[in-house]
């Protein structure tokens, strides 16, 4: 792998050209950016895949949709439609994509979006008969058409943009030079009990720019497991034979909360769509032993006849400090 990433090397220099190019002329206001009169926060990352945008979405849902009329857009990624859809009761998976499809099952109080063209999205969303007061963009940080009035960049521990390349010698989507739009910076995935000494050297090595924010958070997995009809403890099924499904970027952590020497892993791409002989392989690995995935993989699986032996264990970003500073600054803005 390597020896791949020196060989592309030359194409990670062209790439990294042509996006600084591209980044250039949206802020001399060459390529134009569309902005609207409403609060628009986007969250996104600089790499590709993995960083918990989806944990990070569903935490400002929970901080501003008891204030506000909080609409959610994405661009519904490995969707099977086109164009802007709005969420209702005939939609599914297929239709927006997982994430946005698990934001409008979780979160029925707010309003969730798919459109690939986002300036299109917030337009349709805003002729709509109720207007949201304030709109969240998932993955939208390279989408420079939208110019919007904040931005969350997220970073996983472990693998800091600061320490990575350009696609596709390394995961940047974009220069390491992009994290200046950012308003905040969120490192994920961390330690629960990461230091204040190491939360200074990650600091330190993101070189923040005078006036941006720097926030720690960890995924903090749920003590229960869920179906349509029951919840289970994990502390009861921990020790039980169970197969364990993820088609997420990352499932290792996933795995490892749950798994015991028993249990059968079962691994499928991000955003995978099952087909008939996937569920076939999941039957037979499971014969009568429960099957638990990610809240993603479960909007995707619960209409599949498994139904009755699947389980799903949610999560949620949580802060390991400083919290009230980040709900202040978000608050702020909306407010401002």
């Amino acid at each position: 792998m390597n020896l791949l990433r020196k060989i592309l090397f030359p194409f990670a220099i062209l790439y990294g050209f042509i996006t600084s190019i591209r980044n250039f002329l949206f802020d001399k206001g060459i390529l134009k950016s569309t902005s609207f009169d409403i609060p628009v926060i986007a969250v996104g990352n600089l790499s590709v895949g993995g960083t918990g945008k989806t944990p990070q979405i569903e935490y400002l849902i929970r901080l501003l949709s008891d204030n506000y009329r909080v609409a959610a857009l994405s661009r519904g990624y490995k969707r099977k439609s086109e164009g802007f859809i709005l969420a209702d009761s005939t939609s599914n998976a297929e239709i927006l994509g997982d994430e946005p499809f698990q934001f409008y099952q979780k979160f029925p109080n707010i309003q969730v979006a798919v459109d690939a063209n986002r300036t299109n999205g917030i337009t349709q969303l805003l002729s709509q008969k109720i207007k949201p007061e304030i709109i969240l963009l998932d993955d939208a940080y390279q989408h420079r058409k939208v110019k919007a009035g904040f931005y969350i960049l997220l970073t996983a521990f472990g693998d800091l943009y600061a320490d990575d390349f350009i696609l596709p010698t390394g995961s940047l989507r974009e220069s390491r030079r992009g994290a200046n739009r950012a308003n905040i910076i969120v490192v994920t995935k961390c330690s629960k009990n990461l230091s204040d000494e190491k939360q200074d050297e990650i600091r330190s090595k993101l070189k923040l720019n005078c006036g941006q924010q720097i926030y720690f958070t960890f995924i903090d997995y749920d003590d229960a497991i869920y179906n349509v009809e029951e919840k289970i403890a994990v502390n009861e099924i921990k020790s039980e034979p169970k197969v364990l499904l993820a088609g997420i970027a990352k499932p290792k952590p996933f795995f490892d909360y749950l798994k015991n020497e028993n249990d059968e892993c079962l691994t499928f791409p991000d955003h995978h769509h099952f087909s008939e002989n996937d569920l076939n392989e999941i039957r037979n690995k499971a014969q009568n032993k429960k099957i638990i995935t990610t809240e993603k993989d479960y909007v995707r699986l619960k209409d599949a006849e498994i139904i009755s032996n699947l389980y799903y264990l949610p999560i949620k970003s949580t802060f390991i400090n400083h919290k009230q500073n980040f709900d202040a600054t978000i608050l702020q803005y909306v407010k401002s």
